[in-house]
């Protein structure tokens, strides 16, 4: 097995980033998950752009994008899996025991797992914590991630793939990994970006392809919407059929169903979109 750190490919075993980096000791780092297909990546152009957006927000310098994809290629070819997630790690690199960043700039790591294809329909809770529409980090996709490890272990707990936030005004935000979808009266809904949620690569494609309505929707929409549906990176289109104790229809519903179909020939057609 190999990764990518700081300018090359390493056994994954010997490679070594240092207890004292920043992204370690303070969650000071951005990151990005691509889907990789037999070693093609999806959306990897939108997925580049979030991580230099997401850096820009922390205040790290620019990632060296022509670096990034060399890294992420290296590690394909080295890396051969069917379906995998490709992790990009970029953060504030060697730094004190503390808030302040050092000068010795920043950590690139990227490596690559094995997935499995996701269930066509899943179950989700909500659960009673909120996110920050107003927070420093609110739109960008960082390594402070902790909320969502309590949040997701709490789905795991109750038999949930996912945890859905509402923000603190009481709207409907997001997933700990995923943007949330809901169906009213044969229309698809989606959280603005105004609500605290990330700007999701397959939302975005997803609202470009289907017409969705960005919406701003009160948490319990989820009680009496007609259907319900995630999208992510490695779910792409997903379809659910619980949320906390409310049963949807086992199987997508019709406007999901067509969601479904629409995304997957799009993506089949433009790798890249």
């Amino acid at each position: 097995m190999k990764l990518w750190l700081d300018g090359g490919l390493q056994d994954i075993g010997t490679a070594r980033v240092s207890v004292l980096d920043h992204g370690l000791t303070v969650g000071d780092g951005v990151f990005e998950t691509v889907k990789a297909v037999n070693g093609t990546t999806f959306a990897l152009t939108r997925h580049l752009d979030r991580l230099t957006r997401s850096a820009r927000g922390l205040g790290l310098p620019d990632p060296d994008l022509d670096e990034v994809r060399r890294a992420c290629a290296a590690v394909l070819d080295a890396v051969p899996v069917p379906l995998g997630r490709l992790r990009i790690t970029y953060t504030g690199g060697l730094g004190p025991l503390g808030s302040d960043r050092g000068d010795h700039g920043p950590t690139l790591v990227v490596a690559v797992g094995e997935a499995a294809r996701r269930p066509d329909s899943t179950a989700v809770i909500t659960v009673p914590w909120t996110r920050n529409e107003r927070g420093a980090l609110t739109g960008l996709k960082t390594t402070s991630y902790a909320e969502n490890v309590v949040a997701l272990a709490r789905a795991h707990e109750q038999g949930a793939s996912e945890a859905l936030f509402g923000n603190t005004v009481g709207r409907l935000c997001e997933g700990t990994g995923s943007n949330v979808f809901v169906v009213l009266d044969g229309e698809i809904h989606t959280p603005p970006l105004a609500s605290g949620c990330l700007a999701g690569i397959t939302r975005a494609l997803a609202v470009e392809w289907t017409g969705a309505k960005e919406t701003d929707l009160p948490l319990d929409v989820l009680e009496r919407a007609d259907e319900v549906f995630l999208t992510s990176t490695l779910r792409d289109v997903q379809s659910v059929h619980r949320v906390d104790d409310r049963e949807l229809p086992g199987t997508a519903g019709p406007v999901t169903a067509k969601a479904m179909r629409i995304f997957d020939e799009r993506a089949g057609d433009d790798l890249d979109p």
